[in-house]
């Protein structure tokens, strides 16, 4: 065996991994994206409607013609296993399509921010729509007559001298991808104003980057967008040549290896915008860069593709056009016992058999921003049986989501239907913490006002699970540890009694004694005297302008109370050994 370090010139991220000689592979999964975008393309076209242009289903939103983009891959590529090929049929759709746009636009170049569910958000210069449209012109220009084409640069010219002008202000994941896609109009325009402009903002963006691999909109690191960047920088790397931010996408590459679930889904603890979510991100064009990142979706795509046949259409076309081949390096997920610790002591990984744990230290004052979740949550607990048991992200409005609270919960709740509530706590209530740290042995340390608490973690072995809770400081208030337990199964087991169903009634009920262990989706939980187990506690979605929540995002949460005579709770779980 032979350690391998991931080290670039600004690479400050240190992890090691074990790999022998022949595990070594090569990245290039060009067949299989070919072949997915060939078999997409006829069902993008039965989505089209002939006479408007306009694809997908009602009501429209310009999002809709995002399609345009992989059909003018397909139209592109040449390949004696692509049919579409300089298709004239193909390169109508894919006109009738950008025509449509055109169409839709107000007199800036803007169009309504319409969803689904038929609301709307305002104007705007939808940046994933407007980076599709001028990469499919980039394709298929030369073909167009020029009637076709004046009309298509009339719409682009438009649109990008407005982002030009008004979308790259500050570092953030939608403004680096208009920068993307204005580099992309510059090319094509002959603007250079617009290359440099990009290339200016680009370099604004890789400096925003923490030496840890992640960027952030507030305070830490913020996951599931560090893919946008990502992806951003990955296209625009592929456009421009530009070889100086390639140290940030193999440091990006490096983060996510850590801090991906062995299922594939991201961790979620360490995220200041977006819970957990159980699906499998594989990574994208920005990935491909580096062997790092080739290791990563390696082994992302092939945990899809065990339960997914196909890859997305717009997933494969930019594959096609701006991914690299080449060699791997496996990632740190991979990994089935180890530990890794990132940045200053600012979050914690550990790797013990079928258990993945993750503690964090990112802490934050409270935003009034709906979109910055509070820094409340800093543990979750994972097993390959299982899947998440403990964890399921930050929120808002919901000190239950807290692992720590000092005073009156109730005093932090939302009101139905508010769509502009205060998001600071009404009266003596304690739910984020003021410093936080990790400590040796597995340990989290938090200090919530006066009182000092800690989380420990053991691992006995591959079946069982010991989390502690303590707390020192005098207790002249209510002071209670939270474990939020995803909803596993909608069944709790009960030692003795009946089992009950979890639905939109309001439980709370006594789980606490050497008597009164439960279950909950084939995790056995025992706590100790005095604990409850409290349902249904909703999050606060920040994607509904009332922040109103399903009970399909509902948390269990078991609830344990300390005080003068119990400074310590001790929490086993237990994995059926069948």
């Amino acid at each position: 065996m032979r350690i391998l370090m991931l080290a670039l010139a600004t690479f400050i991220i240190h992890f090691c991994f074990t790999l022998d000689a022949d595990e070594k592979e090569q990245w290039n999964m060009r067949e299989q994206f070919l072949d997915d975008l060939v078999n997409a393309v006829p069902d993008i076209l039965k989505s089209q409607d002939r006479e408007s242009g306009r694809f997908g289903t009602q009501p429209w939103t310009c999002q809709d013609q995002n399609v345009i983009f992989p059909l003018a891959a397909a139209w592109a590529v040449e390949d004696g296993a692509n049919p579409y090929f300089h298709s004239a049929d193909l390169l109508e759709a894919i006109m009738s399509g950008g025509d449509a746009l055109t169409d839709a636009q107000d007199a800036e170049g803007m169009w309504t921010f319409r969803k689904k569910d038929n609301s709307t958000w305002g104007q705007i210069f939808m940046p994933w729509t407007y980076s599709r449209w001028i990469r499919a012109y980039l394709l298929i220009r030369d073909a167009m007559p020029e009637n076709r084409k004046a009309k298509w640069e009339k719409g682009l010219l438009l649109g990008f001298e407005g982002i030009s002008k008004s979308c790259l202000g500050s570092v953030h994941n939608i403004p680096t991808h208009h920068a993307m896609s204005l580099y992309c109009a510059g090319m094509v325009f002959n603007r250079p104003d617009w290359k440099r402009q990009a290339a200016e903002f680009m370099a604004r963006v890789i400096s925003a980057q923490s030496s840890s691999g992640w960027w952030s909109e507030h305070s830490g690191p913020v996951v599931s967008y560090n893919f946008v960047y990502t992806d951003a920088i990955g296209v625009y790397f592929s456009l421009s040549g530009d070889e100086s931010v390639l140290p940030a996408l193999a440091r990006a590459a490096a983060f996510h290896s850590n801090f991906t679930y062995p299922n594939g889904s991201c961790v979620e603890t360490i995220d200041e915008r977006n819970p957990y979510h159980a699906s499998i991100q594989i990574g994208n064009v920005g990935f491909t860069m580096t062997p790092e990142g080739r290791g990563y979706l390696s082994r992302q795509c092939r945990l899809l593709m065990a339960v997914q046949p196909r890859f997305s259409a717009d997933y494969c076309a930019s594959m096609l056009l701006y991914g690299r081949t080449g060699e791997t390096i496996p990632p740190a997920s991979s990994r089935e016992d180890a530990s890794f610790v990132l940045g200053n002591n600012e979050a914690k990984v550990i790797r013990r058999g079928p258990w993945f744990v993750c503690l964090s230290a990112y802490i934050a004052e409270p935003s009034p921003s709906r979109w910055i979740q509070d820094r409340q949550s800093f543990l979750s607990v994972y097993h390959d049986k299982i899947g998440l048991i403990i964890g399921g992200g930050n929120t808002k409005l919901q000190p239950f989501f807290s692992n720590f609270t000092v005073g009156d919960p109730s005093l932090l709740r939302h009101t139905p239907g508010d769509a502009n509530p205060d998001f600071a706590p009404k009266g003596d209530l304690i739910y984020t913490p003021d410093n936080a740290r990790i400590a040796d042995g597995d340990a989290l340390l938090l200090r919530y006002g006066a009182h000092d608490c800690k989380i420990g973690i053991s691992i006995p072995d591959a079946e069982n699970l010991l989390i502690t809770c303590e707390v020192a400081g005098a207790m002249d208030k209510p002071v209670e540890a939270h474990l939020p337990l995803m909803k596993l199964d909608g069944i709790v087991k009960s030692a003795g009694k009946a089992e009950l169903k979890l639905d939109d009634k309001e439980i709370s009920m006594d789980v606490g004694g050497a008597d009164a262990s439960f279950e909950f989706g084939g995790v056995g939980i025992s706590a100790p005297v005095g604990s409850r187990l409290v349902w249904p506690k909703l999050p606060h979605n920040p994607y509904k302008r009332d922040g109103s929540a399903d009970i399909s995002s509902a948390r269990a949460v078991l609830c344990l109370p300390f005080s003068t005579g119990r400074t310590k709770n001790e929490v086993r779980l237990r994995i059926s050994a069948q």
